[in-house]
């Protein structure tokens, strides 16, 4: 399937360039910026274009803002399949986005990769079902909009310690991490795995290929 989170995918469209990077599923959104004496204009999010690098639509059911500031550490935060994808911006400030394969069985288990987005690049990350999260400012204070496939659930929530050594993440130094009592105590991505908390990676396929078939069906 075209752009299925599990290949390679570079797609360029009229509105946007969207690129898979190292970890599966982890797509990396630059949109094209229209500036002029007014101001600037871009497309954040288009449904088309999505779909074609992608493979299925993105299916909106909640819109997440939140405002941090320096120091601050959110994540990581994942859900349990059928799992919650998600689509980040940053309209103010800058941050470093980070999403972790958390997928058992993933060739990329336990790797990550890194994203600056701020409103100076205009770019978005698109996370799929499976993978975990966090970000955290590099500036005073950053506002970060997202989109979510599913609404917030507490019960198939899964928090993995965003300061796990093992994964040793390159989170802003310079100050004391400032964590939720939630984050602070979550486990280490090794104690979730022995706990059965993580997703398979066969299992996130498996989404993965329904969600594009069901695309194909419409």
């Amino acid at each position: 399937m075209p752009g299925r989170p599990d290949k390679i995918a570079n797609r360029e469209v009229s509105a946007m360039r969207i690129t898979q990077l190292a970890v599966s599923g982890v797509f990396l959104v630059e949109p094209k910026v229209f500036p002029d004496s007014r101001g600037q204009f871009l497309e954040a999010f288009s449904q088309p274009a999505f779909e074609e690098a992608i493979g299925h639509p993105l299916s909106i059911a909640q819109v997440n803002c939140s405002v941090s500031s320096r120091g601050t550490i959110r994540g990581l935060h994942a859900n349990q399949l059928p799992g919650q994808a998600r689509y980040m911006t940053c309209p103010a400030g800058a941050i470093v986005d980070i999403v972790v394969d958390i997928r058992v069985g993933s060739p990329s288990y336990g790797r990550h990769v890194a994203v600056e987005l701020s409103a100076a690049n205009r770019h978005a990350l698109y996370l799929a079902e499976g993978l975990a999260h966090g970000f955290s400012p590099l500036t005073d204070e950053a506002t970060v909009v997202y989109l979510c496939s599913t609404t917030y659930s507490p019960d198939t929530a899964i928090t993995i310690n965003p300061l796990d050594p093992g994964l040793a993440l390159p989170w802003p130094g310079g100050s004391e991490p400032l964590l939720s009592d939630k984050d602070r105590i979550a486990p280490y991505l090794s104690e979730a795995e022995e706990f059965g908390l993580l997703p398979s990676y066969a299992a996130c396929r498996a989404r993965y290929d329904q969600l594009s078939d069901q695309a194909l069906v419409g």
